[in-house]
This record gives C-alpha cells, sequence and structure tokens, in this order.
C-alpha cells in the first residue's frame, strides 16, 4: 500500500509542472466552489469547471442536496438563504460568530495517502501480552463480506423486527454460541467490553440482593478490576480483592463474588468450592473466562456460576488497539430480567411463523430510565456478527482444533522454557504462561526487541507469555530463542511424545458438547458462508437501500474513504498494551482528532475511553461527581434532567451516583424555566448536575439555554450537556461556549462512525479545563500527564476505548474542513424544515422554536388517529416498511408520535419519496375515518406485506394487492425492499422467552416429520 502511496505522491508531483496540461492534483480547495478563481493561462473559469470535477470536494458527495435542490427547499419554506433560516432557527446569542479554526480540507485520495503515513508509525510487533486482547485470523471471508460491507455496517439496531431479521438472526447465533461454550442458560446479545461487563456483573448482583460489598479475585485482569472498582465507588458498593480462601461469605453481606478463569497468569483452577460456599450465603458468583478455552475447559455454568463474562474478540475480531469488540454476558434464567443489554427473543409473526425480535425492551433505560438494567444503548452488534460468523464458519469441531493447535503451542513452549532453566509459576494453563526467568529479566527484554516482540512484564519481576491461534512454528522459535532455548520447537515437540495431554489429561477437561445446532454445523466452505451471510443481509434493510430517518439517531452517510483504514494491518493488528512507543501514528491521529473536537465543541480536552454514548454520559457525570468531591462538596448528588433529554441520562445518572429530580417542559418543548428555578431553588444545596439536551430531543433550539446553564453555575451545580443533537450545532454554535462544563459525543452519529446494527459506538468527552484533572485514567497505560491529576477512575477495558475506529471521524473532519462541516449542518437543519413543512399539512408538527422552525428533528404526532381511525403509531410504522422505509423513532420521546430526522446526507429526491409515502399513509388514514376502509382489516392494520403474503393463491382482504405492496409509483417490483416477515407478536415473545437457537428437531425433513407421525 505504500507503495501505491508513493507512486501517486510521484504522480501528484508531475501533475503539477504540467502547465497547461489536463492532469490537475485533486484537492479540496479545487472545486467548483473555488474554480472561478483559479485559472490557467488560456482558460476560462468554464473551462477550469470541466478540468476540476465536483467529486474532488469531499463536501460535495457527503451533502445530499445540490444547489438547485436547496434553492427549491428554500423557496418552498418562503426563505431566499441558507443563513435567513439558520437566524430564524439557531438562537443568535449563541451563534459563533467566525468561522472553525480547522484545517483546509482534503480530498479523498489525499486523505488515504495521509492516513497511510500516519498508520506508517505504527510499529506491528508480534504481541504475546494477552489480557484478554490475542491476535486471531479474521477469515478473509467474513472482513470483506461483512465487516467492509455497507449492507452491514449501516443498519440500524433491530428495534423493527420485520427488517431485521438477518442480523436478529446472527445475533441469536451469537447468544447460542455463547450460551453453549460457557453452558449457561441465557446470554445478550453484547456488551461493550470485558471489563464493562465485568461492572454489570457486580451493578447486576447489588440489584439483586441489596448488599453493598462485592468481592473480586485480584488475579482478574487488572483493567477488569479498575472498571469494577470505578463503577462500584460511584455506586456506594464496596470492593475488596481477596484470593479465594481469604473471602468470608458467613456475614451474608456479600452481594457477589468476581473471578477468572483461566486468570490473568493463564492459571486454570478449581472454583466449585468458592461457588458452593458463595452460594449458601445468597451471593452470586460472576465467572470472567474465555470462549475459547471453554472449548477445552469444563464450562463455568457446569460448577454452578450464575454469571459468565468475557470478551469474544479473539472470534475472528482484529485487535484494533483495544477495540471495538463484543463483550458477552451468560447468565442463569433466574436471572433474565435483571441482565443488562439487549436480547434477542424467538417469537412469532401473524401467520404463526418462527421469527426474532429483540425482547424484554421493557428493561431498557428509554422506558425504565433510572431504574432500568442499564443505561446501555450501543452494544457491539457488529462485531457480535463477526465473532458469531466465525463460529458459523468453523464449527464446533473447527473451534477445538483451533483451541488444541493453541494448547499444544503452549505446551510445547512450557517444556522448551523449563528446559532452558526457567521457572513456571502455573501447572495447569491453557494459552498463558507466567514465567519466573532464570537469567536477567532485561536480558530477555532485549532479545525479544530483537525480534520485534513484546512479551507481559509483570508487577513481581516475572514474565508472560499468551499465545493465540496466529503463532506458527517460527514464531515458537523465536520465543524460545529470546529464553535462551537452544532446541528448536520441533526437537521439543519431538521429544515430549504423546503422553503430554495438557487439560485435556486433567479433570479440567471439557467433556459435555457444544454447537450442535444445524447453523454451526452446515456453512463451513466460503461458498456457503457467503451465501448464508448475503441471505441474511438481504433481509435486513440499511442505508444501501434507502433513508432512515430516525430521529436522535442521526443515521447519515458512512463513507467508503472514512471506513477503508480500519482494516488495514497497521491500525488492525496493535495490541492496547504495547509500549507507547509503537503506536505514534495513533497518538498523532488521537492529538489532531482531539485538536478538532476541542474547537468544534469550545472543550479544553477530550478523553476517548468511553466506548458509547451512554458510557460517556456515565464519564461525564462520573467526572462532575469527581471534581464535586474534590472541593469537599460530597453532599452535592442531586442531578435535574428535563423531560427533553436525551433517554439515557436519568439511568446513566444513577450509574454515577446521583439522585435523578426531573424537571418540567412547556408545551412548545422548552424547559418550563419558572419550575426549573423552583427545582434549584428546592435542591441548591445538593445541587450537582443538570443534563440537557441540546438541541432538545423534541427538536428546538431553546433561546433560554445560557440562562439555564448560569442559573446552575450560580447554585454550585456544573451543566452537562448531551451531544447526542451535535449534528445541528457544528460550525454554527459550541456547547463549551454557552455554559457547558462537559458533553459526551455520539461519533456513530455526527462524526460518521457507522451504527453498525446497533454498534460499535463511541461516546467520547469533551471537558473545560476545571474538569480536566478527572479525566479517565488506566491501569496498563498512563494517560494523565497532569502531576495535579485526580483521575476519576477507569470505564472501559482499553485506554482510549474503541481506537480503530476513531480514523473515521478523524477522516471525515479532515475532508469536510470548517465551509463542509458548518454547511453539513446547515443542511441537516433545512432537510429537516423542508420536510415538516410538506408534512405539516398532513399531521401535526408536535414543537417548534420560537421562530416557527424546528431543528435538525421534528416530531409528529398519530396520537389523534387512535380515535379518529383505530390507528397507532405502530401502524404507520410498519406500513412504511411497504414503501421500502425503515421507520422513523416512535413513540419517544413523545409516546404515539414519530421523531424524524433525516440528516444532511439525503438528497431532495429520497426526502420527497419518504415524505410521499408519509402523505399516502395519512390518505389511507382518511379512507378508515370516513368509513371507505375497515378499521380492522386495512393496509396500515395488516402491514407489513411480505412476498408470500402478495403472491398467495388465496386473498380475501378487502383492498387489492397492488395497494398493499405497490402503493405509490416509486415502489417498483424490480427494486423494491420486501420485509421477509408479517407483523411480529411481541407479547407473545414475552410470554415464551427462548434466546438461543431453535432446538434441532425443529430442522427435521418433513419426510422425517412424516416418519415419527407414521410410528
Amino acid at each position: 500500500m505504500q507503495s501505491c502511496a508513493a507512486a501517486w505522491g510521484l504522480f501528484c508531483r508531475r501533475s503539477r509542472s504540467l502547465v497547461g496540461s489536463r492532469l490537475l492534483l485533486p484537492h479540496a480547495s479545487w472545486s467548483l466552489r473555488s474554480s472561478s478563481s483559479v485559472q490557467e493561462p488560456g482558460c476560462s473559469p468554464r473551462h477550469i469547471e470541466r478540468l476540476v470535477p465536483r467529486h474532488d470536494d469531499f463536501s460535495e458527495r457527503h451533502i445530499g442536496p445540490g444547489d438547485k435542490e436547496k434553492r427549491e427547499m428554500l423557496r418552498t419554506l418562503g426563505l431566499g438563504s441558507i443563513d435567513e433560516l439558520i437566524d430564524r432557527t439557531v438562537p443568535g446569542s449563541i451563534r459563533l460568530g467566525r468561522a472553525l479554526k480547522l484545517d483546509d480540507p482534503i480530498c479523498e485520495n489525499e486523505i488515504l495517502r495521509t492516513l497511510h503515513e500516519i498508520a506508517s508509525k505504527n510499529k506491528i510487533w508480534r504481541s504475546y501480552i494477552g489480557m484478554g486482547y490475542y491476535n486471531c485470523s479474521v477469515p478473509p471471508a467474513i472482513l470483506r463480506n461483512l465487516l467492509e460491507n455497507a449492507g452491514w455496517v449501516t443498519q440500524y439496531t433491530p428495534y423493527q423486527p420485520e427488517v431485521s431479521q438477518g442480523r436478529l438472526e446472527s445475533l441469536l447465533n451469537y447468544q447460542t454460541m455463547v450460551c453453549d461454550l460457557t453452558a449457561m442458560d441465557v446470554a445478550n446479545a453484547s456488551l461493550l467490553d470485558e471489563g464493562t461487563a465485568a461492572a454489570e456483573a457486580m451493578q447486576l448482583s447489588h440489584r439483586h440482593n441489596k448488599r453493598r460489598k462485592f468481592f473480586v479475585d485480584p488475579r482478574c485482569h487488572p483493567q477488569t478490576i479498575a472498571v469494577v472498582l470505578t463503577r462500584a465507588n460511584y455506586i456506594g458498593v464496596s470492593v475488596e480483592l481477596k484470593l479465594p480462601h481469604e473471602m468470608d461469605f458467613s456475614g451474608k453481606d456479600v452481594s457477589g463474588v468476581l473471578f477468572q478463569y483461566p486468570d490473568t497468569e493463564g492459571k486454570v483452577e478449581d472454583f466449585t468450592e468458592l461457588v458452593d460456599r458463595a452460594h449458601q450465603n445468597g451471593t452470586l458468583t460472576c465467572c470472567a473466562t474465555d470462549l475459547l478455552a471453554l472449548c477445552l475447559l469444563r464450562p463455568p455454568g457446569e460448577f454452578g456460576v450464575d454469571v459468565a463474562l468475557g470478551n469474544s474478540q479473539r472470534f475472528g475480531v482484529p485487535l484494533g488497539y483495544g477495540g471495538p469488540h463484543a463483550a458477552f454476558f451468560a447468565v442463569k434464567e433466574s436471572l433474565v430480567r435483571m441482565m443488562p443489554g439487549r436480547m434477542v427473543g424467538v417469537t412469532r409473526d401473524a401467520t404463526g411463523k418462527e421469527v426474532y425480535r429483540l425482547a424484554l425492551q421493557t428493561r431498557e433505560q428509554h422506558i425504565r430510565r433510572d431504574k432500568a438494567t442499564s443505561n446501555i444503548c450501543t452494544a457491539q452488534a457488529l462485531l457480535a456478527n463477526m465473532a458469531a460468523m466465525f463460529g458459523v464458519y468453523h464449527g464446533p469441531s473447527g473451534l477445538k482444533h483451533i483451541a488444541k493447535r493453541v494448547h499444544n503451542a503452549t505446551l510445547i513452549l512450557a517444556e522448551g522454557l523449563k528446559r532452558a532453566g526457567h521457572t513456571l509459576e502455573h501447572d495447569i494453563f491453557f494459552d498463558t504462561l507466567k514465567i519466573q526467568s532464570g537469567c536477567s529479566v532485561q536480558e530477555v527484554l532485549d532479545r525479544a526487541a530483537q525480534r520485534q516482540i513484546n512479551l507481559r512484564m509483570n508487577g513481581d519481576g516475572t514474565l508472560g507469555v499468551s499465545l493465540d491461534e496466529t503463532v506458527t512454528e517460527k514464531d515458537l522459535d523465536d520465543l524460545l530463542w529470546i529464553f535462551g532455548c537452544e532446541s528448536s520447537a520441533e526437537l521439543v515437540a519431538e521429544s515430549m511424545g504423546e503422553d503430554t495431554k495438557g487439560i485435556l489429561g486433567t479433570a479440567f477437561r471439557r467433556a459435555s458438547s457444544f454447537l450442535g445446532h444445524q447453523v454451526f454445523n452446515s456453512y463451513h466452505s466460503e461458498t456457503n458462508l457467503v451465501r448464508y451471510m448475503k441471505r441474511l443481509e438481504n433481509k435486513d434493510i440499511s442505508l444501501v437501500h434507502s433513508m432512515i430517518p430516525l430521529g436522535s439517531c442521526t443515521m447519515k452517510l458512512n463513507s467508503s474513504s472514512e471506513l477503508m483504514p480500519i482494516t488495514w494491518p497497521s491500525f488492525a493488528n496493535i495490541h492496547p498494551f504495547v509500549p507507547v512507543d509503537q503506536t505514534q501514528g495513533y497518538q498523532q491521529l488521537f492529538r489532531e482528532l482531539e485538536k478538532d473536537l476541542c474547537e468544534i465543541t469550545g472543550y479544553d480536552n477530550i478523553s476517548f475511553q468511553p466506548n458509547s454514548g451512554a458510557q460517556g454520559e456515565y464519564t461525564g457525570l462520573a467526572a462532575i461527581k469527581a471534581y464535586l468531591n474534590g472541593k469537599g462538596e460530597h453532599h452535592r448528588t442531586v442531578c435535574l434532567i428535563p423531560k427533553s433529554a436525551h433517554g439515557t441520562n436519568p439511568a446513566s445518572a444513577q450509574m454515577a451516583g446521583m439522585k435523578i429530580q426531573p424537571v418540567e417542559v412547556d408545551k412548545h418543548g422548552n424547559i418550563d424555566i419558572a419550575h426549573l428555578k423552583a427545582m434549584v431553588d428546592k435542591y441548591k444545596e445538593n445541587l450537582a448536575a443538570i443534563m440537557i439536551t441540546y438541541p432538545s430531543t423534541y427538536g428546538v433550539f431553546e433561546e433560554d439555554i445560557s440562562d439555564v446553564c448560569d442559573l446552575i453555575h450560580r447554585h454550585g451545580g456544573q451543566v452537562y450537556l448531551d451531544g447526542a443533537n451535535m449534528n445541528a450545532q457544528v460550525g454554527l454554535c459550541r456547547p463549551g461556549d454557552y455554559g457547558s462544563d462537559v458533553s459526551h459525543l455520539n461519533l456513530h452519529k455526527t462524526f460518521c462512525i457507522p451504527h453498525g446494527g446497533g454498534g460499535p459506538g463511541m461516546g467520547p468527552i469533551g471537558v473545560k479545563r476545571h474538569l480536566t484533572p478527572y479525566l479517565p485514567s488506566h491501569p496498563v497505560i498512563p494517560l494523565q500527564v497532569d502531576s495535579n491529576a485526580s483521575p476519576l477512575g477507569t470505564v472501559s477495558a482499553a485506554p482510549w476505548g474503541s481506537s480503530s475506529i476513531l480514523p473515521i471521524s478523524w477522516a471525515y473532519i479532515k475532508m469536510m474542513g470548517a465551509k463542509g462541516l458548518k454547511h453539513a449542518t446547515e443542511i441537516a437543519i433545512l432537510n429537516a424544515n423542508y420536510m415538516a413543512r410538506r408534512l405539516e399539512s398532513h399531521y401535526k408538527v408536535v414543537f417548534r422554536g420560537t421562530g416557527g422552525y424546528v431543528a435538525h428533528e421534528f416530531i409528529l404526532d398519530t396520537r389523534p388517529f387512535k380515535k379518529s381511525a383505530n390507528i397507532e403509531a405502530v401502524d404507520v410504522a410498519k406500513r412504511l416498511q411497504d414503501y421500502g422505509f425503515h421507520a422513523p423513532t416512535m413513540s419517544w420521546p413523545v409516546a404515539g408520535t414519530l421523531m424524524i430526522e433525516p440528516t444532511e446526507s439525503e438528497d431532495k429526491a429520497e426526502l420527497d419519496r419518504f415524505c410521499d409515502a408519509m402523505i399516502s399513509i395519512r390518505q389511507e388514514i382518511a379512507e378508515i375515518e370516513e368509513g371507505r376502509m375497515d378499521s380492522r382489516v386495512n393496509p396500515l392494520k395488516m402491514a407489513p406485506h411480505t412476498l408470500t403474503c402478495i403472491a398467495s393463491s388465496t386473498w380475501d382482504r378487502p383492498y387489492s394487492r397492488e395497494v398493499a405492496a405497490f402503493p405509490l409509483p416509486f415502489v417498483k417490483p424490480d427494486s423494491k425492499f420486501w420485509p421477509t416477515i408479517s407483523r411480529i407478536d411481541d407479547i407473545y415473545g414475552d410470554q415464551h422467552l427462548v434466546c438461543t437457537c431453535p432446538p434441532m428437531d425443529s430442522y427435521e425433513s418433513p419426510f422425517a416429520e412424516q416418519k415419527r407421525a407414521s410410528s
């Protein structure tokens, strides 16, 4: 790749010298917008326009509407310019009076060359550090057809199951794989990482029995311990680090215990006695474990644990300098309703067909607020799907083969080390050795550096080596040489004989089978796997099909040039705990992205550690709490949250140890200032913070935002501004300027990281200078350089969160530049107002700003139709699927409404198609209201209409098949997206909870069924 970059650079240098030729260097500044000032000798501006194509300006590709379309939309609004629209929408008191100070924009070709240069500064050494992170072989079929496939990475969270059956099936495969390997009853569809999964287990234990003590085995991974300690600190749980024999449960005051199996040093230990003792005293047991090890080891479910958790990264997901990776979390059936995160369940549709959907959603934070099982909103669906496909591709035999290969390599290395005079701390292990060196540790490390190999340096002077599936005979030879062993791996292996069985010769050997379901035994050739992935992909609607107009979710373009670098080896194949001097490319990228985000937001510093938006909320509030505690104001615990704030806010505040008090909203969607003042006066002595979403979740720029911030500050509180709606602010106003102290930034919204079907997300926080000392730390890689720092703790397992997807946002900002970013915000607001204007005569727009305009999103009221036509928001949502669209955000933040956000990436034609669909649906509602259509059997109540339904030999509905499937001219047979199932039955699914693949007998052929029936 570097040679390609060099060739490109040579071409550019030559083209600069070809005066008068038609070979021009593509660059963002050489675009139509500036072509009138660029002339070559003998060329008119018109000629230059032909020579310098529009596509060299990336912002022109990212922003959907062209100049003509913008003028048409403005004309519809009765406005003469975009400036006039912004003047009427965004309060002048908070407007940024200058352009953002960002680098000049770079075109797509140039950005990739620049990123190659940055990435080349990273050193890809072989890392045997372990600690929950391993090199792995990502099957190219999965890499190309899933991770690099827009049909998989641009899907939204599967809240609309009729158009999400593909990824729901894949996530059910993931859950089944986790349940089988851990021998647990139920698993969720992923969590953020192993450290936060352990923290969720601690919180689950506390919720379960209300006890405020939690034991942790100190042989858990250090980053896991750090995350648990931080989370416990803010909810008042006391964590005690104790070895199993030191743990006393007799006081019946311990909520739970966490241990690692195998532990961070590699030791495999029998925890059966610990589990029994804990259970006798009402304590839950939580086991952090390794899925690959469990292919050979007795699984935790078989010795009674209540919660099993860990990281599925080594199942075909790149290291990525720490993420994103999918954590797994599985529980006993009795704990299923307390389990955090999303869970896929089996239900049935209107025809009785067995189908999939998200189960038990009433546990989620948008509904239960501070009483939710967690604040998790974005998980790691994309990475869980990769891990699931890894399991599908290899199957039980393949996974067991990989596990045996890793274990055998470790046995060979162990034998060689012992022969070289080194001492192994543990006799029973899977892939990790703790080594007491028989020579100078520094000598070993120096030899390792000569081979460009990273080992784990333990605090007690020992060394650690963790092997993985990528290890070759050459790698073993190098490791043996590093430790002074004169034999080769081949000679060591030959001398060991056949009787060396490792854990397979002990009582720890797994005796139970796993992954017996047909899906894990059918797709082991690449041909079959690719067809299976494509079959699932085809069931799901994504941005490759049509706009996804979800309010508060910002489903915008994720460009190919932004996504390409995440699979480059120089970004993907780096362990998160390598020495920092090996990651100078990443460090440069972090510095530049922090600088740009600070300029965009008005904050002084950024922490990239939070790896989801909800995680960012929690981190920002924890920073506030640490700041207040540092001032001796521990009593400040009250957090005010307007009802117009984002849905995760109350749960995040609860996690940060705050007490939530709601603030009313007036009829225009603004914070009720009188009620706010009353609440501030009531709680002024204990006021910690206010959480505001701006513009509000109701789609309104509130005029009094600065006054609200001043009011909180005057009474000793801090202002947390939720960054979910930053897409309406970039380049126009900055939270740090109008009074906010801290915000999280949804990089998977405003800054173009794709949603991935429900994750990954990224939620870094920006803070004002007084909060900087309290930003997160890390126990393995030092982050804070200020000697006066008082970090809030550790919030994610990796130092910089999901590092490998940060190049996406970096590239987006660099390619857009200040002008492009501002224009994107303006068009997001223009698109929303155009749609609101087109729809306002058909639906009531619930909230508007004082000037009569909405922000970047708006809410349509469907509540009147319940009385007039027996039609609800869900009916409109399902009917939209027949028109080829994913539904807007449904019944949130206002019950019975639809919240629409078009983003800046959709052009006018797509906006019009969606508006036409909504208007057509309104006409269908009118037919019901007027009695021309049955109130129970109509296109809305019966939606969505599948191909099976339309092609049925019988049709007894009082409307035609054409009305059902092709309601408008743009819905054409040759391009129609067909929902693959009929409307699902949520109630049935929650009453009959099934969260793993159906049993094998459900796959029997009709012949087998007939034979069984006849017998």
